[in-house]
């Protein structure tokens, strides 16, 4: 016991002497704002340290900086014995570190007026902050203690399980989630069928041990990146020589996805019916995944602005034939590092659902049959750019946009230049990708009232 307080005790101390000169770096970098006019806007950077760790990152002299560190260790990387635990390190992202008290972080980010926010994907964890640039060397003090001196003291870990029953009980009041965690289910064999919460089985049995060796495995310098808005990049660089080196490699490695087919019904009182019919597609950052985000478009994207409708989409109009009323349908898709899905999602009345869902396929059937034009494409691809273009307006998208592809590839391509690559998709691809959605192995997920609603091999 004695050994790990003075091992413990040697670390806090490194930290500190550490982030001592971080602050005084940080501060030489700071630039009157008189001076900042005059600046000319940097270019993004990207460098990829010895150790793996990708940093990248974008001056833009805004008042305010967002820094994020991206991290390979989503929920497709949980194992039976664990399952759930990213769901549990989401939560305890605030708690005791080696370098500072639950107390001291909350209250240290609170008193600057910055944010500490973690989330996560079936592929990553991301992990950031922001606030005012005269207070990054605060919080990236934070930062680091959260992402890279954890400790999961017992005690502390026994306050987990209500909160996880609160987070998981608030998620599925929206009966979307249940419907698409099922359908990851019951769609994949491994890895990215694992739950993006915890499983209710699972509540309160991860242990301070499995907890250290998750992270232990995942959080290694070849699967992080550290992404700065706002941030001189050679003080970044320093951040992570320093900070995220002390392990190194890419850890365990994951299970490739085995995309399986099936379908998971989930029978309730609620009179409408929520269905997801999909197939595998593609992997984030492919050709072929442009190509299935275009035909996305053709068919219905969904709404674009909030509590809007898809009354001009094919698969609206498709389905407004059939005289039902109250329906709702959108083209589904995901993409992840190794594969992806796409479908169709419908939300109808019960005694419509069949109608509903039947004709959302036969229109992909008929786009399957060439019935599309150049037009339809070039309008889906129009759409598709803007909606590109305006998520990485805000500086939470532009974050993300840029940690996603560091993390992914290791590099980092310009939106403006992806929306230019989206001019080569043509209209035989989008034919030839509804063409495989139609004829592959399908899953289907399903709940409500299912009197109605048809078993996928009806479809």
């Amino acid at each position: 016991m004695r050994s790990v307080r003075r091992v413990n005790s040697a670390l806090a101390n490194l930290a500190t002497r550490r982030l001592y000169s971080l602050k005084a770096a940080l501060k030489n970098e700071v630039t009157p704002a008189a001076e900042k006019r005059n600046l000319p806007p940097q270019e993004l950077q990207v460098s990829k340290l010895p150790s793996g760790l990708v940093i990248a990152s974008l001056e833009n002299y805004s008042p305010t900086s967002k820094i994020g560190v991206y991290i390979k260790a989503g929920s497709r990387y949980e194992s039976a014995n664990n399952l759930g635990i990213t769901h549990a390190l989401r939560l305890a992202a605030n708690m005791t570190t080696k370098g500072a008290s639950s107390f001291r972080i909350t209250r240290g980010i609170e008193a600057v007026g910055g944010s500490l926010s973690v989330t996560s994907t079936r592929d990553n964890m991301i992990y950031s902050v922001e606030c005012m640039r005269d207070y990054v060397d605060t919080v990236m003090e934070y930062l680091i203690n959260v992402t890279a001196a954890q400790e999961f003291r017992p005690w502390e870990l026994s306050e987990l399980p209500p909160k996880l029953k609160v987070d998981r009980a608030i998620a599925f009041q929206n009966p979307q989630i249940g419907v698409l965690e099922n359908l990851h289910s019951v769609a994949y064999r491994n890895a990215l069928s694992n739950p993006l919460y915890c499983p209710s089985f699972m509540i309160g049995q991860h242990t301070t041990e499995q907890l250290h060796e998750f992270v232990q495995n995942n959080f290694t310098s070849g699967r992080m990146a550290l992404v700065g808005l706002g941030v001189n990049h050679t003080v970044l660089k320093q951040v992570g020589e320093h900070y995220f080196n002390m392990r190194s490699g890419t850890g365990a490695a994951g299970a490739a996805a085995k995309f399986r087919g099936g379908e998971i019904r989930y029978q309730s009182t609620e009179r409408l019916v929520h269905a997801a019919v999909v197939g595998e597609s593609a992997a984030a950052g492919s050709p072929e995944a442009r190509v299935f985000s275009v035909l996305q478009h053709v068919l219905a994207a969904g709404p674009y602005i909030k509590r809007g409708s898809n009354v001009t989409s094919k698969l609206h109009q498709a389905i407004a034939k059939k005289n039902a009323d109250l329906f709702d349908v959108s083209a589904f898709s995901a993409r992840y590092s190794d594969s992806g899905l796409f479908g169709i999602y419908t939300i109808s009345q019960a005694a419509a659902a069949s109608d509903v869902i039947k004709a959302a396929l036969s229109e992909v059937k008929s786009i399957a049959q060439g019935n599309i034009t150049e037009a339809d494409v070039t309008q889906a691809k129009n759409q598709l750019k803007a909606k590109c273009l305006m998520a990485v307006e805000t500086s939470d998208g532009l974050l993300d946009e840029i940690g996603s592809q560091a993390l992914l590839t290791g590099a980092y391509v310009p939106t403006a230049e992806l929306v230019q690559q989206l001019d080569s998709v043509s209209v035989t691809e989008v034919v030839n990708a509804a063409k495989k959605f139609v004829s592959g192995k399908k899953s289907m997920a399903a709940s409500g009232n299912m009197a109605d609603t048809p078993f996928l091999d009806e479809l």
